[in-house]
């Protein structure tokens, strides 16, 4: 999945933190709200704006923004 077709970064829109294309909903809030059990139909039903593939988007954007900050280990 492509995740930055559906990730965007507005500087004037929620301080610059990323968003679900262009909405005021923050890709922090979707995988909050994943990390607290909701269920991605509970997810859907409370934010109508959302997709399923917005949904996927936010967790591909933390897997490349995780994998962007690995450290390599050090070699001994």
């Amino acid at each position: 999945m492509n995740y930055k077709n559906y990730i965007t970064i507005e500087p004037n829109k929620r301080g610059g933190k990323p968003c679900v294309r262009g909405l005021r909903i923050t890709v922090y809030e979707v995988l909050e709200y994943l990390a607290s059990d909701m269920t991605e139909a509970e997810i859907l039903d409370d934010f109508p704006d959302l997709t399923r593939e917005d949904l996927k988007a936010c967790i591909a954007y933390a897997v490349d923004r995780e994998r962007r900050l690995m450290i390599p280990p050090c070699l001994i």
